[in-house]
């Protein structure tokens, strides 16, 4: 019974020790990075710190997927509540995730959606919100984000998509690669489509009406 508590208690510190070191240490891998290579995919990344990169990506990340991320404290709570109600009316577990959910749920949990893995990821979300603080929550995301079969951070994603440093992507080229982040397996920001031009003129529009509003990754 002894090493069934220590096994106990070392799942339950590991995150922690985890999160305490990825204040500073760059996330080496994730759970889906490996699920990824074990189903026969490459693993094309390299670490890119957030003042190194353009102004304009993270500025696109946030009117793309989480509008509210310098406001929220890790959850949009308005929007958690709307979704927990159309679960609990049977019409499946939607995502209502911020960028501080999904570097959550990414960096410490398993692939897959289930009422547990959502619990855990809301957690996991008030503990890393406070410790990591805004700017290193992006940074985090911005680099283990999935651009493609085994792409991950932009500056892979960059470098595969477009032949070039994050660095030297020009705004469209930023806002092509942001728009595909709902579905990177599928979508191709090199391939020119009515549906990416339109998502990269929304991109436009919504990152000038939220200036003001995204301090917190400057």
């Amino acid at each position: 019974w002894r090493w069934w508590v220590y096994g106990v208690v070392g799942l339950v510190a590991l995150p922690f020790m985890l999160a305490i070191a990825y204040i500073w240490l760059p996330v080496p891998a994730t759970p889906l990075m490996v699920w990824r290579v074990l189903q026969g995919h490459g693993w094309e990344r390299q670490w890119v710190a957030l003042d190194k990169l353009p102004r304009a990506i993270p500025q696109a990340v946030i009117a793309s997927e989480d509008n509210l991320f310098c406001q929220h404290d890790g959850i949009d709570w308005h929007a958690a509540q709307k979704a927990y109600a159309e679960w609990r009316r049977g019409e499946g577990l939607r995502g209502a995730s911020t960028v501080s959910m999904q570097v959550a749920r990414n960096v410490f949990l398993w692939p897959g959606q289930d009422p547990l893995r959502k619990g855990l990821e809301v957690l996991i979300t008030l503990g890393i919100e406070p410790l990591w603080g805004k700017k290193r929550i992006m940074e985090i995301y911005l680099n283990i984000a999935e651009w493609g079969p085994g792409v991950y951070g932009i500056e892979a994603a960059a470098r595969h998509h477009f032949g070039k440093s994050a660095r030297r992507l020009t705004r469209e080229e930023i806002y092509r690669l942001v728009s595909i982040l709902p579905s990177p397996r599928r979508w191709d920001p090199t391939v020119r489509s009515r549906w990416g031009d339109r998502q990269v003129n929304r991109l436009y529009r919504r990152v000038a009406q939220l200036q003001g509003q995204m301090g917190c990754v400057r």
